[in-house]
């Protein structure tokens, strides 16, 4: 799987997550087996204009190559400035959200808005690829709504402009994140364009993610919930690659360590974003922010709702140790998965 000059060891990645694919979720993931990694949603305002918070997306493993920066805004000139400071702090991809439903995105013109009409995606994508030296990928949606199914179009529109891959989701914006994403549309893209096509709508397990490259045909997959509260998904997917029985589920001793490895990391990262904040602070901030991986690694579990219920007692490390082990005491049922839960099913296979 080739992106530009990038050779990828496998075709699963980690989605572009607005919020939650930032540096520890990234590095968990591709501990797991995520061949590749995009950041999440950066403002290229922000980049242009140096704003602490944005450039904080920036942080990154330094084996973590090559680094995909994922931007938007409205203006081919904005994106193209933006994509230059990523790239100088070190990215060798440049993703363009052309597909982020939000209200707030696209009445600025950006995110979804950015893909109604494939002569801007075009003129975006060329004033990018005019400013930077590394390739240019973008996601777009399957259109506006029902009536404006552009996905083809803009897809044809990009690689025109000379974008080295182009990511599909297959819903609608009107569509937000309901109802069913139309994998045939996909296919359709993959049909339509020489360059890599990724699917992205739906993969909530490893048999999903397989089914979804099967029917479509496409490059790769963009796990996206899916991975949220089981970056395990990931090492069912490379060993899937490499022919390899499918791993069990995790432990609860695996489980636990994956988590206060996570709250670890979380704080690191906090730590380099406000070198200034004191270290308690530093703390308290990161367990905020990691709130809902907590309660997304809890899902599914019988012991979940009794922890999630007492979530907001979280305030430092050694309390998420705590109410993990306080509701997930080794040899209770509380580690099992509920049989009603939507993966329960999968996992006991």
């Amino acid at each position: 799987m080739l992106i530009g000059p990038h050779r990828f060891p496998g075709r699963f990645f980690l989605a572009p997550l607005a919020g939650v694919s930032d540096r520890p979720f990234r590095t968990i993931c591709r501990r797991m087996g995520a061949s590749f990694a995009y950041t999440e949603m950066v403002s290229a305002h922000g980049l242009v204009h140096g704003q602490l918070q944005t450039q904080s997306y920036l942080d990154r493993e330094p084996d973590e190559e090559p680094f995909a920066v994922q931007i938007f805004a409205a203006e081919p000139d904005v994106l193209a400035r933006g994509a230059a400071v990523a790239v100088e702090a070190g990215a060798g991809i440049i993703d363009v959200n052309m597909a982020c439903p939000v209200k707030k995105v696209c009445g600025t013109g950006a995110g979804a808005a950015l893909g109604r009409e494939p002569r801007r995606v075009e003129e975006a994508v060329r004033a990018i690829r005019a400013a930077v030296s590394v390739p240019v990928t973008i996601k777009i949606r399957a259109g506006w709504d029902e009536a404006e199914l552009n996905c083809v179009d803009v897809a044809r529109a990009a690689e025109a402009g000379g974008a080295a891959a182009v990511s599909l989701h297959g819903r609608t914006r009107t569509q937000m994140y309901s109802g069913k994403a139309r994998w045939e549309l996909i296919r359709a893209v993959k049909e339509a364009v020489s360059i890599p096509v990724l699917g992205s709508g739906d993969v909530w397990s490893a048999a999903d993610a397989l089914r979804m490259r099967a029917e479509t045909g496409c490059d790769a997959v963009l796990v996206a919930r899916g991975a949220c509260g089981n970056p395990w998904i990931f090492r069912e997917l490379r060993a899937a690659e490499l022919g390899q029985p499918r791993p069990p589920p995790p432990t609860r001793d695996e489980w636990i360590g994956t988590v206060l490895e996570h709250v670890r990391l979380q704080i690191e990262h906090r730590r380099r974003q406000a070198p200034a904040e004191d270290a308690a602070a530093a703390e308290r901030h990161a367990i905020r922010e990691l709130r809902k991986h907590l309660l997304w690694y809890t899902r599914g579990r019988r012991g979940g709702a009794h922890f999630r219920r007492d979530a907001d007692r979280l305030v430092t490390a050694d309390d998420v140790a705590k109410l993990v082990d306080e509701h997930f005491p080794p040899g209770s049922a509380s580690f099992d998965l509920d049989p009603n839960y939507r993966g329960a099913s999968e996992d006991a296979e």
